[in-house]
């Protein structure tokens, strides 16, 4: 079971088999595995990139939808059984960084947690909310959409696209919005926190209240942009992801 598990979550766009190093990508609400091509692409030759593809959305588009982050982890979990033992950090955006950050948990759990986690576009998982967008009306949910920036001008100009990706934007909007922090023991590996000056979706003090969920010390880098500025930024993403993760372990601040 678990080989089909795996190759139905993970794609690896540019393989490397003895790489030092695994770093497994979760997307954003809404997001595929493709997101992160740009990144795999930069670190082709340094990093085995992972990139996650959720279930209901492109080649998976026939599978039932995870409306639940603790579903969603748990099945990222199970795909990544391959590789648990070895070198593994985390990136997540915006929801993906909920997910990866449950990952991380589970990990630690297990037995190894991560070398690290990228937590990029998302407040800390205690720095709470109170969003219902998954309840409003569809033209509400794409308002939102439009607002924050990331969805690329041709599909927003097709109406009909649009209308089918509803299912799974409201599906991982529910899932997010509705997931509340669940007690139990902090991370013991380093955060990277990365944000937008224009991020309607992260504040500076909830991207610093990430340090209270790691001992091993939490950096904040802010970027110009929105929501979505990592999409403008990969060759800078990716130079800091390089640096992190040959690093010394960074200090609280």
């Amino acid at each position: 079971m678990t080989g089909s598990v795996t190759r139905a979550w993970v794609r690896r766009f540019h393989p490397m088999a003895d790489a030092p190093v695994r770093l497994v990508c979760f997307p954003h609400a809404g997001g595929a595995a493709s997101f992160f091509h740009p990144l795999s692409a930069q670190l082709r030759h340094r990093a085995d990139v992972l990139c996650l593809q959720y279930p209901g959305r492109q080649d998976r588009c026939r599978e039932p939808l995870l409306d639940c982050i603790a579903d969603l982890a748990d099945g990222a979990m199970e795909a990544l059984a391959p590789w648990r033992g070895q070198r593994l950090a985390l990136f997540g955006h915006s929801m993906g960084a909920v997910i990866g950050y449950e990952v991380a948990r589970r990990m630690a759990a297990d037995g190894r947690g991560p070398v690290r986690l990228f937590a990029s576009g998302r407040r800390a998982p205690s720095a709470y909310r109170d969003e219902n967008l998954h309840r409003a009306g569809d033209d509400a949910l794409l308002d939102d959409i439009r607002a924050l920036d990331g969805t690329p001008p041709e599909v927003l100009a097709d109406e009909e696209v649009l209308r089918m990706a509803l299912p799974v934007l409201r599906s991982d909007y529910r899932a997010v919005e509705t997931y509340r922090h669940p007690a139990g023991p902090v991370l013991d590996c380093p955060v990277t926190v990365l944000t937008g000056d224009r991020d309607p979706r992260v504040t500076d003090p909830e991207a610093r209240a990430w340090a209270g969920h790691t001992t091993a010390g939490c950096e904040v880098r802010t970027y110009a942009g929105g929501h979505f500025f990592l999409a403008e930024r990969w060759p800078e993403i990716g130079s800091l992801v390089l640096d992190r993760l040959t690093a010394a372990p960074v200090t609280t601040g």
